[in-house]
């Protein structure tokens, strides 16, 4: 053959093996790997030196610099301003009360058109107005239903105070009426039902009772206890509220506050 081929590595031999560095975490550095670490972190400053910047970038070291640094007698401007009177860190303005520092620079990095950051800010505030409103409508909400229960209670509690006076009443009226001798309610529901019996054997008296009883079903028991009520202060001089049967109708009216129950309260 024209010459040796060079032997390949064996990548499994022993030798191959030793001559490899453990470059494990926590184990000391050898010499070839410290200069291999150091050559490689040069490469990377080199190349970072080189690295060409951005339009952007040289734009913003250029402002930066020319921000922080003050002006000087070679701007016109300032020269005009100095030939008025004006020093450095007084205020603008006739009589020094104007501003100080100067108005400070917004730099348009977005790609977004003119005005579309008040856009979204009205969105913004037009989005919490509307959670606003929400939380609103939602407190009204419950307020009413609130109110409306309160409401509906109420109406319970008069309505079982109505039921009360009403059976009082009528137990009163039955007592004053025996007292007197007096045999048949004046209407069938003023006496307590399970304290009279009706004779059932005649018809024309069932007929009657029924045409009563349609008549009994119409009203209310708001409408049956100011009935019965102002049959006990005419009939009886009589105030379920007071508890008392006056002597006559002058006496009633003198000493009774009232023919309801709020007048008692």
């Amino acid at each position: 053959m024209a010459g040796e081929e060079e032997e390949e590595d064996d990548y499994m031999s022993d030798a191959f093996i030793s001559t490899q560095q453990d470059v494990r975490p926590g184990l000391p550095l050898t010499r070839q790997v410290k200069e291999a670490y150091l050559k490689e972190e040069k490469h990377k400053e080199a190349n970072k030196k080189s690295k060409q910047k951005s339009l952007k970038e040289i734009e913003k070291e250029r402002r930066d610099t020319v921000l922080q640094s003050a002006l000087g007698n070679e701007n016109k401007g300032f020269s005009l301003l100095q030939k008025m009177g004006y020093k450095t860190g007084q205020a603008l303005g006739k009589n020094r009360d104007g501003i100080i520092e100067p108005i400070p620079l917004t730099i348009k990095t977005g790609r977004c058109g003119i005005g579309h950051e008040e856009l979204q800010k009205r969105k913004a505030e037009e989005k919490l107005e509307s959670y606003r409103r929400k939380i609103q409508v939602r407190k009204e909400a419950e307020i009413k239903e609130a109110d409306h229960f309160r409401l509906r209670f109420k109406n319970k509690h008069e309505e079982r105070k109505i039921e009360g006076d009403l059976r009082k009443s009528q137990r009163a009226c039955l007592h004053l009426d025996e007292e007197k001798g007096i045999n048949v309610p004046w209407e069938n529901w003023y006496w307590p039902v399970a304290e009279h019996l009706e004779d059932e054997n005649e018809e024309e008296e069932e007929e009657e009772e029924d045409a009563k009883d349609d008549e009994v079903e119409e009203l209310t028991s708001l409408e049956k206890l100011e009935a019965l009520t102002a049959y006990l202060r005419k009939e009886h001089f009589y105030c379920i509220w007071c508890g008392t049967a006056y002597q006559d109708n002058e006496d009633l009216l003198s000493n009774c506050p009232g023919d309801c129950s709020a007048d008692h309260d």
